[in-house]
């Protein structure tokens, strides 16, 4: 074996241990122990006449599965947006990027895409003109990380319904940026405009 100097001083030698103790070590191998015990009582299967309906912001939306239904399901959100004849959701921005499933109906998605730079802290810019993407029935949408959106229903008859899915994995890594900039019409009651 090389015998290479130590880059270690004797400076460091001493901060490297103090009379402060903790028992968090500890504490994670308990909570993974309840949380093993906690999870095998949760739900494996949500019956539709389960799933809850909210009056929200962005419109009337049924949850499929939420982190607050308790179901197995630690990762994903999944509800179902309806959304009148000729009406629209409201515009809402995330993190997290998201993906849809056009049930039925027909219309378009409105998406003004973000740009960022990194000073001495994030500098966000939003397009002002969006870019429009027509869907329908059978179609997929994706929606990019932090790129304000809004769902238009162009069918003058009939109601459109889209399954709508999030990711709730970056809300733990300290990421859980999530605003509703403008609400649905018929929803400005529930409303909660952003701060900033």
């Amino acid at each position: 074996m090389d015998n290479k100097p130590s880059f270690v001083s004797d400076t460091e030698r001493q901060r490297a241990r103090t009379d402060i103790s903790a028992d968090f070590y500890a504490q994670a191998l308990e909570a993974s122990k309840e949380f093993r015990k906690e999870y095998r009582e949760r739900t494996d299967i949500v019956k539709s006449s389960d799933m809850p309906m909210e009056r929200t912001a962005d419109g009337l939306i049924k949850h499929i599965i939420n982190e607050g239904m308790n179901t197995r399901e630690c990762c994903i959100d999944i509800y179902m947006q309806f959304i009148p004849s000729n009406g629209a959701t409201g515009t809402s921005r995330h993190l997290s990027e998201e993906v849809a499933f056009v049930i039925e109906g027909t219309g378009h998605d409105l998406h003004y895409d973000v740009s960022f730079k990194l000073e001495d802290e994030f500098i966000w810019e939003w397009e002002t003109t969006p870019k429009k993407f027509e869907w329908g029935p059978g179609d997929y949408i994706y929606i990019p990380p932090y790129c304000a959106h809004k769902r238009v229903n162009d069918d003058p008859d009939n109601e459109a319904r889209v399954v709508v899915i999030n990711s709730r994995l970056l809300k733990p890594m300290g990421f859980h940026w999530f605003d509703q900039l403008e609400p649905a019409e018929g929803f400005e009651d529930v409303w909660v405009p952003p701060k900033d």
